[in-house]
């Protein structure tokens, strides 16, 4: 609404006019004019006035039907309109009011009942205008959160679902290089080579969907980072992007549900012929994790020597087995039931490493 308010005065009489803009210019409105009805459908567009002031019986076009017109316009904003008639009969004033107008005055018009009517009118106006903006402005929010769930949705696609929705309330940082202590956990199958290579196509996917989905609900269960896949081979982060606390834990609780449950399908899968185990490796420390790839492909990963030897840990393990160094299970020997497994030489290190296997964890 404007200010002061608009009003728009329309009466064929002049006389009738200024006893209009006499009685209101003292209440410091805006005041326009217009002849008739025609005059007041071009004002109306000109201005956009706040209330229309509109008498009934004018030439060219009564008051009626400028009323009809200006509320069937969608693109006007919504404009009060008060009707001001001579005649008392109530069917003129129910023809207004059904035309569309808001209110409605008699002539000779009451200077009191003309303030009051019009500050009324006013106030509706002004409500309607802040609600219409409280509109607009939960449209917009909307259209917002609809862009970014979208855009998230696009991103999860390429992207583990903590790294896709820092990147859109954080932005870039969050894929920046950075170093930070880790749990990483490497899986893949026993025999799937094998398997691969005699099986018809549609049973190798057919069992990598399952298998993916199985492991796939479990990494998003524990709030693991799933940096990458590859067949049958999975890299999962702790404690990056989202910082957790007891990485370690997590990651050995993931791996103890996963062989659960790819056990479960593994008896499922023999019954077709493929016989086909799994094992983990579990690594922890610090790694170099950020961004890496090229314009058009960008992946999010973790470099470091726990990188690698949780893989070289996984690729040690039997079917059932869940390989894990002693710094990791440093962090969980407390509620680990694990055997030893004893000093492994494993490619890419200097010296043997000492590995446990969990079998699972107490309560």
């Amino acid at each position: 609404m404007h200010s002061p308010p608009r009003i728009l005065i329309v009466d064929d009489n002049e006389t009738n006019r200024d006893i209009l803009v006499t009685r209101l210019g003292v209440h410091g409105y805006e005041l326009l004019q217009a002849a008739d009805g025609e005059e007041a459908l071009v004002a109306v567009k000109q201005h956009l006035p706040d209330l229309i002031l509109l008498d009934v019986m004018m030439p060219k076009l009564d008051g009626i039907e400028v009323t009809k017109r200006i509320k069937a316009d969608k693109s006007m904003p919504f404009t009060p309109i008060i009707l001001v008639t001579a005649k008392a009969d109530s069917k003129d004033i129910v023809a207004g009011l059904e035309a569309g107008a808001d209110e409605y005055l008699t002539k000779p018009v009451d200077q009191t009942s003309l303030v009051a009517r019009v500050k009324s009118v006013l106030r509706i106006k002004e409500l309607h205008d802040q609600v219409n903006e409280w509109n607009k402005s939960l449209e917009q929010r909307v259209a917002d959160q609809v862009g970014e769930l979208e855009r998230v949705g696009r991103l999860k696609r390429f992207l583990a679902p903590q790294v896709a929705e820092l990147l859109v309330t954080s932005g870039d940082d969050v894929i920046k290089s950075h170093r930070r202590e880790i749990s990483v956990v490497f899986c893949d199958m026993r025999g799937f080579t094998a398997f691969a290579e005699t099986a018809e196509p549609e049973e190798v996917m057919g069992v990598l969907g399952e298998y993916h989905a199985c492991l796939g609900a479990l990494i998003h269960k524990h709030e693991g980072t799933l940096d990458k896949f590859a067949g049958d081979g999975l890299m999962v982060l702790f404690n990056d992007p989202v910082k957790c606390d007891q990485p370690a834990l997590r990651a050995t609780q993931m791996a103890v549900e996963m062989r659960d449950a790819i056990a479960q399908l593994a008896v499922k899968w023999r019954k077709y012929g493929h016989q086909l185990g799994f094992g983990l490796g579990i690594a922890h420390g610090y790694a170099t994790i950020g961004q890496i790839g090229f314009e058009g492909r960008w992946d999010y990963s973790a470099i470091g020597s726990v990188v690698n030897l949780a893989a070289r840990l996984c690729g040690e393990a039997q079917a059932g087995q869940i390989l894990v160094e002693p710094k990791a299970f440093a962090a969980i020997e407390d509620v680990a039931e694990a055997e030893e497994i004893g000093e492994l030489i494993l490619k890419g290190f200097h010296r043997p490493i000492f590995a446990y296997n969990v079998k699972g964890l107490r309560a």
